[in-house]
């Protein structure tokens, strides 16, 4: 074996040690407790029914309707027509329980923290990045200039693939890939599992998104086979969607658990830093390598009842919006090869405006669903000048804040978030949590929305009856929002963030 071979094994060894060994969750508790709240809610349906059907019959009761409404409207039923009425009562019944849209929990969450020893500055990761005799000079320094005012700071982490130090060095293949995924979702999942003192067999929907990782078995695969979950489980495998992804695995189990005889649904979010450096030298493509962390969240969400009074939160609004069947949006954020052959993410000089356009849509939907009726009635009025008094002002931009009280903007890099905060007339407290997360965390995609919360959380700024307004931008071109409503004070002490 040569010394190459004994160093990527030791890497493989390294990296195996941080990945949580599979474990005997026991026997998988009886879930027939989740039918005593359905049979207490048809037990009493049927008292009710009988007891208006008994009060009906009785004579003083008729007397007491007829002087209040019209004799020529209602009669006295006969004790067949009482029984019908009761059948028709409680079908009624049943189909409006059948066609209600259940609401949706969000009952925990759970982010994902490297070990100390992956913890990374900006100079260690541009000294990696020369160490490997990749880069031109003038690519090098293109990139340094970017880390200085990325906004991204010097606690975040890479896996070991990448390296967390200048003794480090690179090994970006294929195992090493499949080795920071396992590390990321392994951990992260067993966490909140533990936390909830959910059985692994008791996930009826699976949901994981990673855009740039697609291993054949999928994400997903592992996650059933290393947690051993029901043959049964609705499993789904998101790639390709970039950083909105994880809204629109919300959105998917928001559909799923409104079906059949789903009950609890698990997202686990991603994006794999290991095979997705760029080694190329063109500028448009480099960005890649100066913001993106490795990083990670799984959710635990839930439709029942019973599991409403743990709930962090409710889901109310999920609003998508795709601008890809245009060409400048869809090849805006494109994976591409260079001229020299190598792959990488390119960004479009028109992303910005863009991003502006498609979020513009995005709030169109959305507004109208939250906003306050004078806020509406305001983008109503300047409508009404504009288009039919013909008078040249300027679109009113709503009042959000008026509307939600904490923002998570999806951390993509400083000039997103300062185009947001513009945008939308933020201060500088709205944004708060996006800035300190990409520069805690950097940009770990669709999973950085929930380190935001999890800010917002620690600083004990979020309150019972609170709306959380995630916005996340993705390519394609997408930009997909999810509104959430605090279920109780949520302030606590939250570990990644102390």
């Amino acid at each position: 074996m040569t010394e190459e071979q004994q160093w990527m094994n030791s890497m493989y060894a390294e990296g195996q040690k941080r990945i949580p060994p599979r474990r005997d969750w026991g026997k998988r508790p009886r879930r027939g407790v989740s039918l005593i709240p359905r049979a207490q809610t048809v037990l009493s349906v049927l008292v009710i029914v009988g007891a208006a059907a008994f009060l009906w019959r009785t004579p003083e009761v008729q007397r007491t309707l007829h002087s209040h409404l019209l004799d020529a409207m209602i009669t006295p039923l006969s004790s067949r027509e009482t029984a019908g009425l009761s059948v028709v009562a409680l079908a009624a019944w049943v189909v409006y329980r059948m066609m209600r849209r259940r609401p949706i929990y969000l009952v925990e969450y759970q982010l994902h923290r490297g070990d100390e020893d992956q913890q990374t500055t900006n100079s260690q990761v541009n000294t990696l990045l020369e160490r490997c005799g990749e880069f031109r000079q003038e690519a090098l320094d293109f990139m340094a200039r970017l880390s200085g005012r990325s906004g991204v700071g010097d606690r975040t982490f890479l896996p070991d693939g990448i390296g967390s130090g200048v003794e480090r060095r690179m090994l970006t293949n294929f195992e090493m890939a499949r080795i920071e995924a396992q590390q990321v979702l392994f951990s992260t999942v067993e966490a909140l599992l533990r936390k909830t003192g959910v059985h692994p067999q008791d996930i009826d929907v699976l949901v994981v998104n990673c855009s740039l990782y697609c291993p054949t078995p999928s994400l997903s695969a592992m996650i059933v086979n290393h947690f051993n979950m029901r043959s049964d489980v609705k499993a789904f495998n998101l790639g390709g969607m970039g950083c909105s992804a994880g809204i629109i695995a919300v959105d998917l189990v928001r559909d799923q658990l409104q079906v059949g005889n789903t009950k609890l649904a698990l997202i686990a979010s991603t994006e794999n830093v290991t095979q997705n450096i760029y080694f190329g030298n063109e500028k448009g493509m480099l960005l890649q390598n100066v913001l993106f962390r490795m990083g990670g969240a799984a959710l635990l969400l839930s439709n029942q009842a019973s599991d409403r009074r743990r709930a962090r939160y409710e889901l109310t609004h999920t609003v998508r919006t795709h601008t890809g069947m245009q060409d400048g949006p869809f090849y805006s954020v494109v994976q591409v090869l260079d001229v020299e052959g190598k792959i990488g993410i390119r960004l479009s000089k028109e992303l910005m405006q863009v991003a502006a356009r498609s979020l513009t849509k995005n709030i169109e939907t959305l507004g109208p669903k939250i906003l306050p009726y004078s806020e509406i009635f305001k983008v109503a009025l300047t409508m009404f000048q504009q288009k039919v008094l013909k008078k040249k002002l300027p679109n009113y931009v709503p009042n959000f804040r008026k509307a939600v009280e904490h923002f998570c903007i999806h951390a993509g890099g400083r000039a997103i978030i300062d185009a947001l905060e513009t945008s939308l007339s933020l201060i500088p407290r709205d944004v708060e949590p996006s800035r300190k997360t990409l520069e805690r965390w950097g940009n770990t995609s669709s999973s950085s929305v929930w380190y935001e919360l999890a800010y917002s959380e620690n600083d004990s700024r979020v309150k019972r009856g609170d709306r959380v307004w995630m916005i996340a931008f993705g390519s394609g071109f997408k930009v997909n929002s999810a509104v959430w409503r605090a279920l109780q004070d949520n302030g606590r002490v939250v570990p990644e963030w102390a």
